[in-house]
């Protein structure tokens, strides 16, 4: 019998581009008669960071590791994914997702081994790229244009120029990656002063015509549930 895999929405898009406030903007209002849930990766991590419990099932050893990854901008490595996957799986026993209920990623995965390691737990059924250059991003950050970059303390210039290297290195390869695995990949150019409603307006006529989208799993690999993926503890 197949199991059943999370059907999921990834955002995708430089730090600044939108994707937060596009996220929450989903999870208030929803998709197309979908409820929608905004897994914000950075959010969690943040939130992870600066709790004194060991939240969503974390180890000290592990929260040391989310610390240091906020720190320096590194992003978790294929052997540290198993952390990422328990906030994942926090995230959805804490929701109590439905069958037909629509995870929006934003922030995991980020890199191409992450997606791979994903494929045990969520299907990504569309990409949604947000499309802005460093001087875009820049503007918005400086604009605050989304309203959620009020208390980033990882908005200093040189950590943003930091992370856009990164996001072109590691993070913007998935587009490719997904196209060859025919996901649809949509690509939504941001401006300074785009909004979040402009940008929902335009996702939902994008995905709309993909609820009756089907999807048959790669031959060959064991799949499990979003809530029995992960690492040992």
């Amino acid at each position: 019998m197949d199991v059943r895999l999370q059907p999921s929405w990834l955002l995708v898009g430089p730090t600044g581009a939108g994707k937060t406030p596009l996220g929450l903007m989903l999870e208030e209002r929803g998709a197309g008669g979908l409820r929608c849930f905004h897994f914000d990766f950075g959010a969690e991590l943040r939130a992870v960071a600066a709790s004194t419990e060991h939240a969503r099932g974390l180890q000290e050893g592990e929260v040391r590791v989310i610390r240091r990854s906020l720190a320096t901008g590194a992003l978790l490595e294929d052997h540290e994914f198993p952390i990422a996957l328990k906030v994942l799986r926090a995230f959805a026993r804490a929701k109590e997702l439905r069958e037909n209920d629509r995870l929006v990623l934003n922030g995991l995965p980020r890199h191409i081994g992450q997606a791979r390691m994903m494929e045990d737990a969520v299907r990504v059924e569309a990409v949604v790229s947000l499309e802005a250059t460093a001087e875009v991003v820049r503007e918005r950050i400086l604009l605050n244009t989304g309203g959620d970059r009020v208390t980033r303390a990882d908005d200093e210039l040189r950590a943003v120029a930091r992370k856009l290297v990164i996001f072109r290195m590691r993070t913007l390869p998935l587009l490719e990656y997904y196209d060859n695995r025919e996901v649809p990949v949509f690509k939504i150019a941001v401006g300074g002063r785009t909004t979040a409603e402009e940008m929902y307006g335009t996702v939902v006529d994008l995905l709309n015509p993909l609820r009756g989208i089907s999807w048959t799993p790669s031959r060959g690999r064991r799949r499990r549930p979003l809530d029995d993926c992960g690492g040992s503890g």
